[in-house]
């Protein structure tokens, strides 16, 4: 591999978490937000633990602007690229903390609602699961859950749209029942 201009870049990091595995990748850009405003749902990865693993490991490393990417992190700057222009990009990427409406998955053809509490990293930290009919709340946390991988990208313009207030989130949260007491 070939970096232009190594001496502006760092090397960082990389992971596409879905859900059940993930891809891992070393990225030379300028900045960790250079790689999330260039790659859909990423995240940089800091914890000393997964670096010094990534540092054992031959993981590819590639340079942001290079003109061809490996398999999947392709794919990944080709999603970027079409919400680039679109309305809301990037509109909540500076948030610590969001809370969002959205049906799981983004389905919006019926079943339960889903209010989330959602980090930076796109991870839920909190959720209220609401009915189809608006009759039960359920709520749970990352202990309820058997894995939490993000649910958000956070430069997703879809994203302002599903955005909601603090303050509904938690009055739905003081009303719901826990999960583990089901």
């Amino acid at each position: 591999m070939t970096l232009s201009n190594p001496a502006a870049k760092t090397r960082f990091l990389v992971l596409h978490d879905y859900g059940m595995g993930g891809s891992w990748w070393w990225v030379h850009a300028r900045s960790a937000r250079e790689i999330l405003e260039t790659f859909a749902w990423t995240e940089v990865v800091t914890r000393q633990e997964s670096v010094t693993w990534a540092e054992g490991d031959k993981l590819e490393e590639v340079d942001i602007d290079a003109p061809l990417m490996p398999p999947g992190l392709d794919d990944l700057r080709a999603k970027r690229d079409l919400q680039r222009g679109l309305p809301g990009f990037g509109a909540l990427a500076d948030r610590r903390i969001v809370y969002v409406r959205r049906h799981w998955d983004g389905e919006d053809d019926g079943g339960p609602v889903y209010l989330m509490e959602v980090e930076s990293d796109g991870r839920r930290t909190r959720e209220v699961e609401l009915a189809e009919d608006g009759s039960g709340r359920i709520r749970s946390g990352p202990d309820d859950w058997p894995f939490n991988p993000p649910v958000v990208d956070f430069f997703d313009p879809e994203l302002a749209g599903q955005e909601i207030t603090r303050e509904e989130f938690e009055e739905q949260w003081e009303r719901a029942v826990p999960a583990s007491g089901l």
